[in-house]
């Protein structure tokens, strides 16, 4: 059995659709919720993966020197000692933008301007070359929501997509840590309650809700078209590259 740790930011950006792609593709996902006081493990011992899920906080620490969860410091230090032992590892929006910055990248408000809905990035040509990125297609469908970005990478990491806004949408760091701006997790009814908790800002960019939302839902099976197959590739990499049992189709998410 590969156990994958799961480490959510914020209660309104759970697993998802992604906790499911990656269950039915033979991991058991054990969800730890640090903003309820969860505490996180001292160390990856005994997980065969790590996934960090988004959030509404910031990567990077506020005017005080504060860190964005008083969390961030220890999770940072799982991302980095995941990535020194080459567990596979994936970042997802903030997840993304703290791997980066747990490896000296720069992760700054965003001067393009909050993204938010569906989105194109493009694939840069290191794809070809990476075990998760080579099939996927080379303008894939993606759903955005941030309002920070990722402006430098960290030394030695690979682009694998951009887009003209936000230069960093995916890169990989060593042989097994990945992360990506835009959102992997997200169904119709998370991203519906975003823009029920945040009117103002829809107002602010100019989005009627009901049409954003309608545009969402409209690309749901392109999104699982894609992403599901790149969450079965990471599973893969947990698994040791062999095929799970099909009895772990069924296996639950721990602490759902």
């Amino acid at each position: 059995m590969a156990i994958a740790l799961v480490v959510e930011n914020d209660p309104t950006d759970g697993p998802g659709r992604l906790g499911q792609w990656l269950t039915d593709a033979g991991l058991v996902l054990e969800v730890r919720r640090p903003h309820l006081g969860e505490p996180l493990p001292d160390s990856l011992a005994g997980y065969d993966a790590l996934v960090v899920l988004g959030g509404e906080q910031s990567a990077y620490p506020d005017a005080d020197g504060a860190p964005g969860a008083p969390w961030f410091p220890a999770l940072e230090r799982l991302l980095r000692v995941a990535v020194r032992d080459q567990r596979p590892t994936l970042g997802i929006c903030l997840g993304g933008q703290l791997l980066a910055s747990a490896h000296v990248g720069t992760v700054e408000r965003s001067a393009a301007g909050p993204e938010i809905g569906p989105a194109l990035v493009g694939r840069r040509d290191a794809a070809d070359q990476d075990p998760l990125w080579a099939p996927i297609p080379f303008a894939p469908d993606v759903l955005q929501w941030h309002y920070d970005e990722i402006t430098e990478l960290p030394v030695g990491a690979v682009l694998l997509a951009a887009s003209p806004r936000y230069p960093h949408q995916a890169f990989r760091i060593g042989q097994r840590a990945w992360g990506t701006q835009f959102h992997l997790e997200c169904d119709t009814a998370m991203f519906a309650g975003w823009v029920a908790n945040n009117p103002r800002l829809m107002a602010d960019l100019g989005h009627q809700p009901q049409d954003l939302v309608a545009a969402v839902d409209a690309i749901m099976d392109d999104l699982e078209q894609v992403w599901r197959p790149f969450a079965a590739r990471f599973a893969a990499l947990a698994l040791g590259g062999q095929n799970a049992p099909a009895v772990r189709r069924s296996l639950p998410i721990v602490g759902q």
